[in-house]
């Protein structure tokens, strides 16, 4: 399978790990990379550049395939802009593949990451933005549907057309994400521009993911409408599991509650412990409306070529009916 991201990435299926605080570890990162996609690190799983630093040299040491690392520029009560500077600084130097960033643009570090021949490839969730990483010399952009987990743009529009409106938008290589986890969603989101997908909900449930299996069971359980977005009345809005936290949050926010109200609820503490203990009502999981096509717990391998092999099925069956 070649797409433009395969070959400006180095990998042999343009299926890619997105950013997944606590989960997405050098080991994670690596199995992903070894099935032939693109594993991830999450920077801010790290409290320092040099953490991270030996985060990847444990993935150097697990595959010699690219690995990706994800950035996420969200205002921070962990980090100051100085670890975000090394963050980057430490990519560029360890000349890691593929950088991923969400929040605000990267701008400032893409003459030195370039220069490092690290690509850089930006999640967004309107055309507005897009177009404007396009401008700012991005090598690739993420087109975030609201489905996604984790942080959508408020402008809450589905895959299904920000994706085609964002690749005749702009010329770059487009990847889709939200909503996708199995061959269909990505073979859907080939047909409709995108020549790559990111995915981030669906590798949880990987053999390789370290979780409790009460998380598993979960998210194999659950259905696609068992997620909600919470913190929209305070600008923040994230796509989370439903659960006892979540229900707590929106009533807080129903009363007209301030950040103040919630902010202790939202610890990344609170989530690292959960996925540990599996204890699923304990913290805000953010999962996307893909859990309802969650089945079973595979090896990230058998997840990747099963996505592949049913995408292949698919395009072949569709050609057959033109002919």
């Amino acid at each position: 399978m070649r797409t433009r991201i395969t070959e400006l990435f180095g990998i042999e299926y343009p299926i890619i790990c997105g950013g997944m605080l606590w989960l997405a570890t050098p080991e994670l990162c690596a199995a992903i990379s070894n099935a032939g996609g693109l594993g991830n690190i999450t920077a801010c799983n790290y409290n320092s550049g040099e953490d991270l630093r030996a985060a990847i040299h444990k993935a150097r040491e697990l595959t010699k395939k690219p690995i990706g690392i994800n950035i996420t520029l969200l205002p921070s009560m962990r980090f100051s802009e100085s670890i975000f500077d090394d963050f980057f600084k430490v990519c560029a130097e360890e000349k890691v593949e593929v950088i991923e960033v969400s929040g605000k643009p990267a701008t400032k570090y893409l003459d030195m990451l370039h220069k490092a021949n690290v690509k850089v490839m930006h999640k967004v969730g309107a055309v507005r933005h897009a177009k404007n990483i396009e401008r700012y010399g991005y090598d690739a952009v993420i087109a975030a549907g609201i489905e996604e987990g984790g942080h959508p743009l408020n402008d809450d529009v589905t895959t299904m057309v920000l994706l085609p409106r964002i690749a005749e938008s702009v010329k770059i290589p487009v990847i889709s994400t939200g909503g996708i986890a199995d061959g269909r969603s990505f073979a859907a989101a080939l047909a409709l521009g995108a020549e790559g997908v990111l995915m981030a909900t669906r590798f949880i449930a990987t053999k390789e993911c370290a979780v409790h299996p009460n998380i598993w069971h979960e998210l194999i359980n659950r259905q696609e409408n068992d997620t909600t977005l919470i913190c929209k009345s305070i600008g923040l809005q994230g796509r989370a599991l439903k659960n006892k936290l979540s229900s707590h949050i929106l009533a807080i926010e129903e009363k007209g509650g301030d950040l103040g109200q919630i902010i202790t609820m939202l610890s990344g503490q609170k989530a690292k412990k959960a996925w540990v203990e599996g204890d699923v009502d304990a913290a805000a999981l953010m999962v996307g409306q893909s859990i309802g096509l969650v089945k079973e717990v595979t090896t990230c391998a058998e997840l990747i070529q099963s996505m592949v092999n049913e995408a292949e099925t698919i395009f072949n069956a569709k050609l057959s009916l033109f002919k």
